[in-house]
C-alpha cells in the first residue's frame, strides 16, 4: 500500500531500490509519526475539519499503536508492530491500520497534510529524543572526568607542544580538560536542539495547504518551541538539519577521539604513564606480553567516523534546489546509527577511565628534567631578572650541562595546575543543562498520550 497509489503500479525493481533500507529506519520513526498523527488529528478537529468523535476515534486508536510500537525491542527488527512488506513506509503503515480499524475516519488522517512534512516532523521528533538521550549520556561521563580531575590533581605528567616536552602539566588538567571540553561541545548541541525542536508540521509538500489549519496548536501539543514558520523553508530544513545534529555530534566524537589517543600514547611503555586492568585490554597472538588498548582504538576509530559525518551529509545535499527530493531519504542511513555508536562510545570510555590507574612521581625521571626550565626562568624573574635575560641565562646553562631544577610546582592562577577550575566549570555544565526544554517536551508528550 502507498499514499501516493493510483491504478499503475511502479516497476518491481524501481519500487525495491526507492524503498531501499527504508523500512529498517523507519521502525525508528515509528513511534513519534503516531506522535505527530495524534496531533494532527486533534488539530484537524480544532479546524473543524473532521469531527471531535472523529478526532477523538483516531486519537485513541493511534494511541493503542503507540503502545504496540513502545513494546517492540530496541532493534526494532521484531515484535509486536511491524511494517508490512507490501507497505511503503511507516506513514502508510499507520494509516492502513487506522482506516482497517475505523474504516473512512481512518482515511481522513491525511487531511491536510503531505508524506513531506510528515516525515519532517517524524525526523524532528526523532532527533529531539536522541540528543536528549544523548545529553544523559555525557552528564555522567562530564561527571567522572571532573571526579578524576579531582583526584589525580596533584600526579605530575609531561605536557608536551609539538609533541616535544614542554611544560608540566598534571593529570588533574588532563582529566579537567576533557570535562570542559564537553561543555562546549553541550553548548554545541543545545544549538543544534533549538533547531530540531522547531515545528515543520502543516507546511505539506512544501507550500503549504488551502485547509485553515491551526499549526500553532499542533506545536503546542508536541512540545516544540516554535514553528519553521515558512513552508518552503520548512522543507528546505531537511538535510540541513541533519548536518547541524551531525557537527554537534562530532563535536563530542572530537573530545572522544583525542582523549583515546591519549589513553593509547600513555599506555605505550615508552611513555608509561598508565595502565588498565588486564580484563579491560587485549592481548596478543603471538606475543605474551601484550595489553593492547583495543577499546581505545575502537572509540577513535568510530568517532572519527562521525567526524566525518557532517561532510557526507553536506555532499549527499550539495546542489539540491529548494522543495523535496528523494535523495534526503539516505540521511536517516548515516546519521541514525551514528547516534548509538556515539553513546556506546561515551559508556565505553567511562568504563575504561573508572578503572584507570596513574602511575606516581613521573616527573621525578631526570629525564624530563628540562620540562622545569619555564619554572627555573620564572624564579629569576621573581627575583628581578628581566625576562629576556632570565630566559637566555637558564638556555646558556642548558647548554653548557649546568642546569639545575627543583620538581616543586605552585601555579596559582585560574585553571592551572594548582587552581584547575573544576568548580567553576561544573557551574557552566549546569547551567548549560538547565537550558534544555527536556521536562517540558516530556510533559507535552505525557498530555498527548493521556499518561496523566
Amino acid at each position: 500500500m502507498k499514499l501516493w497509489q493510483k491504478n499503475t503500479d511502479s516497476l518491481k525493481e524501481v519500487e525495491q531500490f526507492t524503498v531501499g533500507n527504508d523500512h529498517e529506519f523507519d521502525l525508528l520513526l515509528a513511534p513519534f509519526d503516531v506522535l505527530g498523527s495524534i496531533a494532527h488529528a486533534k488539530m484537524l478537529a480544532e479546524a473543524g475539519l473532521i469531527s471531535k468523535e472523529e478526532s477523538d476515534q483516531l486519537v485513541k486508536e493511534l494511541q493503542i499503536i503507540y503502545s504496540s510500537i513502545q513494546n517492540f525491542p530496541p532493534d526494532g527488527r521484531a515484535g509486536k508492530f511491524k511494517i508490512q512488506n507490501d507497505v511503503e513506509d511507516i506513514h502508510s503503515q499507520v494509516e492502513f491500520l487506522l482506516t482497517e480499524k475505523l474504516g473512512d475516519t481512518g482515511k481522513k488522517i491525511h487531511t491536510a497534510r503531505s508524506r513531506n512534512d510528515q516525515v519532517l516532523v517524524d525526523i524532528k521528533l526523532f532527533l529531539r529524543h536522541e540528543i536528549e538521550q544523548l545529553v544523559n549520556n555525557v552528564q555522567p561521563f562530564f561527571e567522572l572526568l571532573q571526579s578524576e580531575s579531582e583526584k589525580y590533581k596533584d600526579y605530575l605528567f609531561p605536557g608536551y607542544t609539538h609533541f616535544q616536552l614542554a611544560m608540566p602539566s598534571s593529570f588533574g588538567l588532563w582529566f579537567g580538560a576533557y570535562a570542559e571540553s564537553l561543555v562546549d561541545d553541550l553548548t554545541t548541541l543545545k544549538a543544534a536542539y533549538d533547531v530540531v525542536n522547531k515545528n515543520p508540521l502543516g507546511s505539506a509538500a512544501g507550500y503549504g495547504s488551502s485547509f485553515p489549519i491551526n499549526r500553532t496548536l499542533t506545536t503546542k501539543l508536541l512540545g516544540f518551541d516554535d514553528l519553521n514558520y515558512n513552508v518552503v523553508y520548512a522543507q528546505m530544513s531537511r538535510g540541513k538539519t541533519e548536518r547541524i545534529v551531525a557537527m554537534a555530534m562530532a563535536n563530542i566524537a572530537d573530545t572522544l577521539s583525542k582523549l583515546s589517543m591519549d589513553a593509547c600514547l600513555y599506555l605505550n611503555q615508552n611513555f608509561g604513564f598508565i595502565s588498565f586492568p588486564p580484563e579491560l585490554t587485549t592481548g596478543s597472538s603471538i606475543m605474551p606480553h601484550k595489553k593492547n588498548p583495543d577499546v581505545f582504538e575502537l572509540i577513535r576509530s568510530h568517532c572519527n567516523q562521525i567526524k566525518a559525518l557532517p561532510n557526507e551529509i553536506m555532499m549527499m545535499t550539495t546542489n539540491l534546489p529548494s522543495g523535496y527530493h528523494r535523495d534526503l531519504q539516505l540521511l536517516k542511513e548515516h546519521l541514525f546509527p551514528a547516534f548509538k555508536t556515539l553513546k556506546d562510545c561515551i559508556e565505553m570510555a567511562g568504563l575504561m577511565l573508572s578503572n584507570i590507574e596513574i602511575k606516581k612521581d613521573i616527573l621525578a625521571d631526570e629525564k624530563y628534567k628540562y620540562i622545569f626550565s619555564v619554572e627555573e626562568v620564572n624564579k629569576l624573574v621573581n627575583a628581578g631578572m628581566p625576562f629576556r635575560d632570565a630566559y637566555k641565562k637558564v638556555g646558556m646553562d642548558i647548554e653548557a650541562g649546568k642546569f639545575k631544577y627543583e620538581t616543586s610546582i605552585h601555579h596559582t592562577h585560574e585553571g592551572s595546575i594548582g587552581n584547575p577550575g573544576n568548580e567553576e566549570i561544573k557551574k557552566q555544565m549546569q547551567k548549560l543543562m538547565d537550558s534544555f526544554p527536556f521536562l517540558k517536551v516530556r510533559e507535552s508528550i505525557k498530555r498527548l498520550l493521556n499518561l496523566g
